[in-house]
C-alpha cells in the first residue's frame, strides 16, 4: 500500500503531530526531522494534506478489519460491539497521535477533502454498529425500546468522547481498563431497559 520512504514519511508525521499537534505537522517540520529537502517529500507526498489523507487511509485500512471480523462473528450483539471499542482503543493506545488526526474535524472543517474524509470514516463506523445493533434487537439480545439510532448515537459519543478526554489529559490514563468500564456502563444502561 505505502513505499518504504512514503511509510517512513507517515511515521515521522505521526510523531510530529504527538508532539506538536496537527499544527505542527508542517513539510518544514516533517524536512527537518526527516533530515531531507522538503522538495523530496513532494516526491511521495502532493503535500500535508496528501499525508494526512494517507494517515487516514491508513486508519481506517487498520479499522475495516475489526469490523469485518464482527460481522462474521457468532457472539452476541453487546459482545461484538465491546470487542469493536476494545480494539480501536488499542490502535490508539500503540498510536495515540492517530486520535489528534481522526478526531481534529474541527481543524479540517477549511480542508473539505480532509472533511469528508474524516465524515466518510465515521459514516462507516456508525452504519457497522447500527447493523450489528439490529441484528442483536432481531435476536432479543438489545432492547427494541431505544431507537436504533440512537443506541449508535450513544456508544459511539461514548467512545468519542473518553478517547477525547484520554487526549486532553495527555493520555496519563489507562485508556483500556477505563474503556472497558465505560462499556461495562452502557451494557447495564441498555440491559435495564431491556423489553
Amino acid at each position: 500500500m505505502f513505499t518504504e520512504r512514503q511509510q517512513e514519511i507517515m511515521e515521522h508525521a505521526i510523531d510530529l503531530i504527538a508532539e506538536k499537534g496537527i499544527q505542527g505537522m508542517t513539510m518544514k517540520n516533517l524536512s527537518k526531522r526527516l533530515g531531507i529537502t522538503e522538495p523530496a517529500i513532494y516526491r511521495h507526498y502532493e503535500n500535508k494534506i496528501d499525508i494526512l489523507l494517507r494517515l487516514l487511509e491508513y486508519f481506517t485500512a487498520t479499522t475495516s478489519g475489526i469490523f469485518q471480523k464482527q460481522f462474521n462473528s457468532e457472539l452476541k450483539a453487546i459482545e461484538r460491539i465491546k470487542i469493536i471499542f476494545q480494539k480501536h482503543f488499542e490502535v490508539f493506545v500503540k498510536t495515540p497521535a492517530l486520535v489528534a488526526v481522526i478526531f481534529s474535524e474541527e481543524i479540517f472543517r477549511n480542508e473539505q477533502v480532509l472533511s469528508d474524509r474524516v465524515k466518510q470514516i465515521m459514516e462507516r463506523n456508525a452504519a457497522a454498529i447500527a447493523h450489528i445493533i439490529e441484528e442483536g434487537k432481531q435476536k432479543g439480545e438489545i432492547s427494541s425500546a431505544i431507537s436504533t439510532q440512537q443506541l449508535t448515537t450513544i456508544f459511539m459519543g461514548s467512545l468519542r468522547l473518553l478517547v477525547k478526554k484520554w487526549q486532553m489529559n495527555g493520555f496519563n490514563f489507562d485508556l483500556l481498563t477505563e474503556g472497558e468500564e465505560l462499556f461495562q456502563t452502557l451494557n447495564q444502561l441498555i440491559n435495564s431497559n431491556k423489553d
